[in-house]
């Protein structure tokens, strides 16, 4: 009876209590990648909500608020998470301050002027800075202190203001309202000032910071804890009372932009004691009316309630992370905790759940918005979040689907209400895929496939915003062209290699839902046969080169004609060793913010041809070591994701896990600048999480590639079935000197494939990898490797 015994008593010390038990919060810090390109949102937010509350800065401020040593310059309620590109978002910054000798022109109006260092902003130390899930707050130099909290749709700014027993009545608080947004994007705007109800309502239209059109916003503030004793509005660096109901602003003459908003000063009851004001904010998409009910609705007591608002929402986002839990295991250091449980966090601040502030269209549907752009998050975000929080994922298709209906196109970017740049295939058809292939619920999948065959078959006038471009190339020639000439419609006629590779595989999954729902075999046959298209523009006898060495390598993608002929791109081009950098408006080429070298490993469902055309095992094993120590990976964008684990295709998984080790935590970790690149609404956290997790997936196939865990132990317990999903390294160690699986179990049986599905994931089991410090040979037999095509 001894063995039984000692069986139960190791079972019960490999399922003790996990590190994280105590608190997952306090793993989460929403300053990682708050420098160095992050551009991550900090501030407070509920889980999607499109109240997100922080200081911005006029340095990295794509998403408001950088610990980079720049100044604050207002206090907002609008933002988007680790974009690119212009500044997102920002619109209507409160500003508070104590004009000077209590004269209201001694008070600094424009933004480019009011620029304020926050407290203890010095050699990086952001030590007066808190910032919390479902809070944030800094304290400005000259002493006030600003804290901030959200629900849904609104939130409370609480500006303390110091105690100054000389102050006399003229030298009141002011807080002004600005008429703007980050970017500056502002084409008119118009206030209303409410004295005796310390109320100012507004509304402006602005313009989307990557993509077309204009989007018009709503706020509503509320003031409380002072009495206001005069107000007024500002235009550029002047300020005064007004008489006037409404108070209107445009842009200004050419390039002259007009700063101009509005302000209320306020008494202090006690000069001796700091005064406190209470700006509550409510913003909608609708109308001024509908930001105040948002507010009053969602924010009742703003002052007497705002610890509660605080506590709610820290109890909303326990509540999303409560399916994952970890057991780190001994002298695994908190910063890989941090840096994965931040990961997870990220990736539910975007997309944003609008559901009934959408004013384009009536619908039953839901309506998110702020997909930051599908290029970059169908890769691992949205895999991530069909794991965790399947409901909002189904909820996030179905948006998509509803977006086809009433616009014609599946989005490749939105934001803003408005349609983003496409920025390289119709990435959506990927998502849609995904979402089948791992039974997401409640989903119009006759609706999905006709707006993937309208994405596969029918192009619009613009393309740099929707669809495809290029589709009568395409189903003739079976590549888009260098220099296509595109007459049926219009767009930025770059990105040929890339475009290319990423139709193909648009089409695989076209081609995949279609079969799945019983499409004729002829229509299934045709776009399986698009999805081989990438072979079209393999020259076999293209070298590549470095510095003028030799690489050694012989066979890339490379640009064609639309006669057949062969143009040329260095392979290396559009990457670090080339010092070039490839966008849709900075040197546009034929790769897409990546090389030739990254986009020839983009083939993710047919990788055993792509071996073979390479040269086989060996030959392709020897390209990804390459071109992962040379220094081409980008590891700051998401095309290279995958690369890091497609040694599975080859039969050689231990490489994989070496792999990432190698990246996490020296360029995934937990400080400021702990990430390589733009976290795109929560991919490079996404990423990271997937890695230590220990099965990353394969967007649009029901394929995870298996390595082991950063920790011991990982478990997600699936919010629809129930079902808890568990991978246990035995032998684990933190110095990770044994991170080669020699065999696994799954429930007990012996189980040699390299990958799972995603019925792990709803009907649960026990994956157990049992670890050492040399590659076996575990998942390296033909049959035990990832699914492929041929």
């Amino acid at each position: 009876m001894l063995l039984p015994f000692l069986l139960l008593l190791t079972l019960a010390v490999a399922r003790h209590p996990s590190e994280d038990s105590k608190d997952v919060l306090r793993y989460i810090n929403p300053l990682i990648g708050s420098t160095n390109g992050g551009n991550v949102f900090a501030g407070a937010s509920r889980p999607y909500s499109l109240a997100k509350a922080v200081a911005d800065v006029n340095g990295q401020n794509t998403a408001g608020f950088a610990t980079d040593g720049s100044n604050v310059t207002g206090f907002s309620l609008l933002h988007d998470s680790g974009t690119g590109g212009n500044p997102s978002l920002g619109n209507f910054p409160l500003f508070p301050q104590v004009c000077p000798g209590g004269e209201l022109d001694r008070c600094v109006f424009p933004k480019n002027k009011r620029g304020v260092r926050y407290a203890n902003n010095n050699n990086n130390n952001n030590d007066s800075v808190v910032a919390r899930p479902g809070f944030f707050a800094v304290e400005l130099e000259g002493g006030i202190r600003a804290e901030m909290a959200v629900s849904r749709r609104a939130g409370v700014f609480r500006f303390t203001f110091p105690d100054d027993e000389e102050e006399e009545e003229e030298g009141s608080p002011l807080i002004l309202l600005d008429l703007t947004d980050l970017w500056d994007s502002r084409q008119n705007a118009s206030m209303v000032i409410d004295e005796e109800n310390a109320r100012i309502t507004a509304r402006g239209t602005f313009l989307p910071s990557f993509g077309a059109g204009s989007y018009r916003s709503y706020v509503c503030v509320d003031f409380f804890g002072g009495g206001v004793r005069d107000s007024g509005v500002w235009v550029n660096d002047r300020a005064g009372h007004s008489e006037k109901e409404e108070f209107f602003v445009t842009r200004g003459f050419n390039l002259f932009y007009v700063q101009a908003g509005g302000w209320m000063r306020f008494r202090r009851a006690d000069s001796s004691e700091p005064l406190v004001v209470s700006a509550r904010v409510g913003v909608s998409y609708i109308s001024s009316q509908r930001a105040c009910e948002n507010a009053e609705r969602e924010i009742p007591d703003p002052v007497g309630g705002f610890e509660a608002l605080r506590e709610d929402a820290e109890q909303e986002w326990r509540g999303k992370m409560s399916a994952v839990s970890v057991t780190a295991g001994d002298g695994v250091g908190e910063g890989l905790l941090r840096s994965f449980w931040s990961g997870i966090y990220r990736t539910m601040l975007d997309p944003q759940d609008l559901t009934g502030e959408n004013p384009l269209w009536e619908s039953e549907e839901p309506y998110f918005d702020s997909f930051y752009c599908i290029w970059d998050s169908f890769r691992v975000q949205h895999p991530l979040l069909t794991i965790i929080d399947p409901r909002a994922q189904a909820r996030m298709v179905r948006s998509l689907l509803d977006t086809y209906k009433h616009e014609g196109w599946l989005p490749d970017c939105r934001m803003s209400l408005c349609k983003g740049w496409t920025q390289g295939g119709s990435n959506a058809d990927v998502l849609l895929a995904d979402a089948f292939v791992k039974n997401l619920t409640g989903i119009d999948w006759p609706l999905a496939y006709e707006a993937m065959v309208n994405d596969a078959e029918n192009e619009p006038l613009e393309w740099s915003f929707e669809g495809r471009g290029g589709l009568q190339s395409w189903k003739r020639l079976g590549y888009i062209p260098y220099l296509d000439f595109d007459y049926l419609g219009f767009g930025t006629n770059s990105r040929s290699i890339s475009r290319t590779v990423e139709y193909a595989y648009n089409d695989f999954c076209v081609a995949t839902l279609g079969r799945a729902l019983g499409r004729d075999e002829e229509e299934y046959q045709k776009y399986l046969g698009r999805a081989g298209n990438w072979r079209n523009l393999f020259r076999e006898d293209q070298t590549s080169f470095v510095n003028g060495t030799d690489t050694g390598f012989v066979g890339f993608f490379q640009p064609r004609y639309l006669n057949g002929t062969w143009g040329y791109q260095d392979p290396i081009a559009c990457s670090a060793l080339a010092g070039s950098w490839c966008s849709l408006t900075d040197n546009p080429s034929e790769t897409f913010e990546s090389s030739v070298w990254e986009y020839q490993f983009y083939v993710p469902h047919d990788m055993k041809s792509l071996i073979t055309t390479l040269g086989g095992d060996d030959a392709f094993i020897a390209r990804l070591d390459f071109f992962h120590e040379s220094g081409l990976a980008d590891l700051g964008n998401e095309p290279v994701f995958l690369t890091v684990f497609q040694y599975h295709y080859a039969g050689r998984p231990g490489l994989s896990a070496a792999r990432a080790h190698s990246y996490i935590p020296s360029r995934f970790n937990d400080t400021t600048a702990g990430l390589p690149g733009n976290d795109d609404s929560g991919a490079m956290g996404a990423f990271a999480v997937f890695a230590m997790l220990g099965l990353f997936p394969v967007p649009g196939q029901n394929v995870y590639l298996i390595m082991p865990p950063f920790f011991a132990e990982v478990s997600i317990t699936h919010p629809e079935t129930g079902q808890t999903a568990t991978i246990r390294n035995v032998n684990f160690d933190a110095a990770y000197a044994s991170m080669y699986i020699q065999e696994a179990r799954l429930d007990g049986e012996v189980y040699t494939r390299s990958w799972i599905g995603h019925e792990f994931f709803t009907g649960g089991g026990l994956l157990e990898l049992v670890l050492g410090e040399e590659e076996g040979d575990w998942g390296t037999a033909e049959e035990d490797r990832p699914p492929s095509l041929v």
